[in-house]
């Protein structure tokens, strides 16, 4: 018996099966964030699950049948099948609740939102084929990543001190909500990870040195297992984005 069935049936978890888009060997994890966003979620929820990788050129007719018309990322919980990551994040936090399982949402609701705009911004400059739109597009990443950065530096209400007099410290925590991943960081880390990949691959961009916050945020994530061991090759990113990083004319 596996460790997956003694969890299920001895330790009383859920049945739970991942099916994320495969990489371009068929097997390996493939670039798509929403498919990451929902690995992390299950991992930081501490609960036993399995994880099918799904290559979209070969479905098994055993999986179209399972979840029709319907591509990764999806789960079965407990043989129910679940699509749509946002309705699939919202019913895992219902599921797997404390004392059991960590609550993953933020305390702050502001971290909700913070670079919400980000991917939208990067995405309109990698696609762009025009020389004489492509400064303003690049500016406008910027524009976004800076709001972010100020973000990460300006201190949580909970990292200030009531007595302290003076300017604010700026912040010195690891993620958008404080010390630990949440649902947000599960939402955004993804992304901008594909964003530094692919910027510096195709246009030679890096998010610039002197966004403290920023680098601090994706360092702290490159130190936890729960977004490493869940992301894909940086090779699987760059290819994925081979036809869709437009070159400039």
């Amino acid at each position: 018996m596996s460790l997956y069935d003694i969890a299920v049936k001895t330790l009383g978890f859920p049945t739970i099966e991942l099916f994320v888009k495969a990489g371009s060997d068929g097997e390996s994890i493939g670039n798509c964030p929403f498919s990451q966003r929902l690995f992390m979620i299950l991992w930081l929820k501490g609960v036993i699950f399995n994880v099918t990788t799904v290559d979209l050129k070969r479905k098994p007719a055993d999986l179209q049948d399972l979840a029709p018309g319907t591509n990764p990322p999806f789960v079965t919980f407990n043989g129910e099948v679940k699509v749509d990551v946002n309705k699939i994040e919202e019913f895992l936090e219902e599921k797997l609740t404390p004392p059991r399982y960590p609550r993953l949402a933020p305390k702050h609701a502001e971290a909700n939102t913070a670079g919400i705009d980000v991917f939208a911004k990067f995405s309109a400059y990698i696609k762009n084929p025009r020389k004489d739109t492509n400064d303003a597009l690049e500016k406008a990443l910027l524009k976004s990543l800076r709001r972010l950065d100020d973000f990460l530096r300006t201190p949580l209400p909970d990292e200030i001190d009531a007595d302290a007099s003076g300017d604010l410290p700026e912040s010195s925590r690891s993620f958008l909500d404080g010390s630990e991943l949440t649902l947000a960081d599960c939402n955004l880390l993804p992304k901008l990870h594909i964003l530094k990949v692919v910027a510096k691959k195709y246009r030679g961009f890096e998010i610039p040195a002197e966004m403290t916050g920023l680098w601090r945020y994706l360092n702290s994530a490159y130190q936890r297992e729960e977004f490493t061991n869940t992301c894909p090759a940086e090779r699987e990113i760059q290819f994925a984005y081979l036809d869709v990083a437009k070159r400039i004319k």
